[in-house]
């Protein structure tokens, strides 16, 4: 499917709502910042870089985002303020597209790898176990089936939880309870994935343990047990994060980065924050590819994160 088809004028709409907050915060504060001022100046750009921050970007990713504005002011001799707006479009799109954060067009899966084996981990309350409900959706909206496992023993309310979206959305969820061994959870959906020869497996893991060695030890054997099965499971780990969170998002992510190799990023509750630059700060820093964002409370408002149409949203002009 191509991306003018991906991106219907639902899609959008739930979008620009659920960036909302972050774009009014942008546009507000930069409108005041370039009152009276016809051109791009030092004041308007140490403005820009408080704005920037104060939304959540990061200082490292903004000191990159002014700096390459300076290089094009100082190239170009004279750049308006109207200019400006289009030229922060132009410095973050390639920012995200340098790291490695695709244009996905749809809820699709490797075409040579079946069942597909997604892990998730995040710490509790990000929204993890509802983002893998919403993802089940999708995936299932989008012709798939799919498996979940409960693996999240440490928490009643995470397995009963998992079970309550299985149910919902009209798929099975391997669960063994509270309390019960992780890893066996995630054998057992795997193989329930295998023998019914499902598109995609998704296992959901423990949201806080003790200790970083707990954490990846825990991890490190729901991997070996997976791959009992499939040699190369996972094929995907995701990393859920609260966007509303802002620099707590990027300590959650550094944690999680030094236990294990996070491969994709899911940032959720970007709808009731203005912390939405969160996404391109952590994109920036980490190196990892955002895969999906949640804009809104529906299982439709988890989007595939589209970098051309996310920026445009954050900087739509009233």
């Amino acid at each position: 499917m191509g991306i003018f088809g991906f991106f219907s004028k639902d899609k959008k709409e739930s979008l620009d709502k659920g960036l909302e907050k972050s774009n009014e915060n942008l546009f507000s504060k930069l409108g005041k910042a370039m009152v009276g001022k016809s051109k791009v100046d030092e004041e308007i750009l140490d403005e820009l870089e408080e704005i920037l921050i104060t939304s959540d970007v990061g200082v490292d990713t903004t000191i990159k985002v002014i700096r390459r504005i300076e290089e094009r002011v100082a190239r170009d001799k004279y750049v308006s303020t109207a200019e400006l707006d289009q030229i922060l479009r132009e410095e973050i799109m390639g920012l995200l597209e340098e790291n490695n954060t695709e244009d996905l067009t749809d809820f699709d899966l490797p075409k040579d790898k079946k069942p597909y084996v997604i892990m998730v981990v995040g710490v509790n309350g990000v929204g993890k176990t509802t983002t893998i409900g919403k993802l089940a959706h999708q995936f299932k909206q989008a012709g798939k089936s799919v498996v979940l496992g409960a693996a999240d023993t440490f928490r009643a309310a995470a397995v009963d939880q998992l079970i309550l979206w299985g149910e919902r959305v009209g798929v099975p969820v391997i669960s063994h309870g509270m309390n019960t061994d992780p890893a066996s959870v995630a054998f057992d959906a795997v193989k329930k994935a295998v023998d019914m020869q499902a598109d995609v497996v998704i296992i959901d893991t423990a949201g806080r343990l003790h200790t970083k060695v707990n954490l990846m030890n825990e991890l490190g054997k729901i991997k070996r047990v997976m791959q009992k099965f499939i040699e190369t499971a996972p094929h995907e780990i995701l990393l859920v994060l609260d966007g509303s969170t802002g620099q707590n998002a990027f300590i959650q992510a550094k944690e999680f980065t030094r236990v294990t190799e996070i491969t994709s990023l899911a940032i959720t509750k970007l709808d009731g924050t203005a912390k939405g630059g969160v996404v391109i700060g952590i994109s920036d820093q980490f190196k990892i590819p955002v895969k999906y964002i949640g804009v809104g409370e529906k299982m439709s408002d988890l989007q595939v994160f589209n970098r051309k149409e996310f920026v445009d949203s954050l900087f739509k002009k009233k």
